[in-house]
């Protein structure tokens, strides 16, 4: 069963080698994952969030509101299409359609299953892969980048414009965070092909602790924790979702980059954010949650379920677990202040990066020494991490003098002071009686209204 199983796992052979007609439908498949999921998205979100907040959320179009998000899009659709004056035509009417599109784009090589037979024909569940699509990913979301700053450059008007900067500069600071995180996938994996990183975390990785063996877990959302959460934390921020929602915030800059933008082309923009985040959980699940593979405890009982269609379930259970989370955070945290939020992305996120990536490949470049050798290296580099934690310079602010201390500091000659205790004497030109009266009395007889 176990040769059964690994002959599921794709490799880089077996894609180029479809009919254009087989090719053409994962193609379609992949489209409409991504347009089906985000419209079950927004109800899905909706949902959640009116549940937190106890109250209903949508529930009047069609059985149980499942319909409330079509009725939204066909509202957009005919809606007035208002074009600024100052707009620049062209790059107006794209801007929108660059998001939506580099969104659709990473889902053509992210697995949704293994090997299965189609009309005849044995092909693996994923539209393409290649030895870099990982890489292929990245620059996805990269180009996502361009939608927003020109969204808000094209639309001749100062907020877009200021909201477009704003919000290519978190886009980019996060996006820094999100690749060194994946570098400890390459090292660990030692492939780029996402199909190749699924496979590599279908089996437990053989650890060597003190002399034994011991049977780490598959998944490296375990194996490579600090990666994880550095890679899901970047992904929210890369998706402008809550807490990071900036690009959105009401209160700073009226709504963003898509200001200017009204119909199906906002619908766009509103679109793009929904399969951006469908695509990173699936980027997510693909990465660091074992892909198309099963869990251990369904695994341990069901030997076949990670063979014929059965993988694309986890797969779509995983995803939705993932935009749960996403959902979860935006009915949960306030939204950061943008100072707060760059902060966090370039002195927070990226040095711990950096640091893990040190120290995880030091300790792949030791597996190989003996075990003695090994507990020494691992030693040095625990004493000397230790030491520079401990000995780091603190940023203790110096005590700020108090008040009378400023106040004895003075130099001579200085102008004089009001009094400190906030006292102001009583005016000599009123009468004593009015400065040192007492306030009214309320009578015993009154009654609260």
């Amino acid at each position: 069963m176990n040769l059964y199983l690994a002959a599921q796992d794709p490799t880089l052979a077996d894609f180029g080698k479809d009919p254009w007609w087989l090719v053409l439908i994962k193609i379609v498949f992949a489209f409409v994952f991504g347009l089906l999921a985000t419209l079950l998205g927004v109800w899905f979100e909706r949902r959640v969030v009116g549940y937190m907040q106890v109250r209903p959320g949508p529930n009047q179009v069609g059985p149980f509101g499942l319909l409330q998000t079509l009725a939204d899009g066909l509202k957009m659709a005919f809606k007035e299409d208002i074009l600024p004056r100052t707009a620049d035509k062209v790059v107006y009417f794209f801007a929108p359609t660059i998001s939506v599109i580099c969104a659709v784009t990473a889902l053509s090589v992210v697995p949704f299953g293994p090997k299965v037979s189609i009309f005849g024909h044995w092909t693996p569940l994923q539209v393409t892969d290649v030895s870099v699509a990982v890489l292929v990913l990245l620059a996805c979301s990269s180009m996502g980048i361009y939608g927003i700053v020109l969204g808000g450059w094209a639309s001749g008007s100062t907020y877009p414009l200021l909201g477009g900067l704003r919000s290519t500069a978190q886009m980019i600071s996060y996006e820094v965070a999100m690749g060194l995180s994946i570098v400890a996938v390459f090292m660990t994996a030692g492939t780029m092909s996402t199909s190749g990183i699924v496979a590599a975390q279908a089996h437990g990785t053989q650890l060597n602790v003190l002399g034994a063996d011991i049977q780490a877990p598959g998944w490296y959302a375990i194996l490579l924790l600090p990666s994880f959460i550095i890679f899901f934390i970047a992904t929210v921020g890369e998706t402008n979702r809550a807490p990071f929602d900036l690009p959105e915030a009401e209160s700073e800059l009226v709504a963003g980059f898509m200001t200017e933008y009204s119909s199906l082309k906002f619908a766009l923009f509103m679109l793009s954010e929904y399969v951006s985040m469908v695509t990173m959980s699936a980027v997510t699940t693909t990465l660091f949650l074992g892909g198309w593979r099963a869990p251990a405890p369904i695994t341990t009982f069901w030997a076949g379920a990670n063979s014929g269609w059965w993988p694309m379930l986890w797969f779509f259970g995983k995803v939705l677990i993932l935009v749960f989370v996403f959902v979860w955070l935006r009915g949960t945290l306030p939204r950061l202040r943008y100072d707060q939020f760059m902060r966090f992305g370039w002195k927070v996120l990226l040095p711990i990066n950096l640091i893990w990536i040190l120290v995880l490949a030091g300790l792949r470049s030791i597996e190989d020494w003996q075990t003695k050798d090994r507990l020494v290296a691992t030693g040095i580099g625990a004493g000397v991490l230790l030491l520079a934690t401990l000995f780091w310079p603190s940023r203790k602010k110096e005590p700020k003098p108090s008040l009378q201390e400023q106040v004895n500091s003075r130099p001579h000659g200085s102008f004089p002071l009001p009094p400190m205790d906030l006292q102001v004497p009583p005016s000599p030109r009123t009468r004593r009686v009015v400065a040192e009266r007492e306030p009214a009395n309320v009578g015993s007889d009154s009654r609260e209204v």
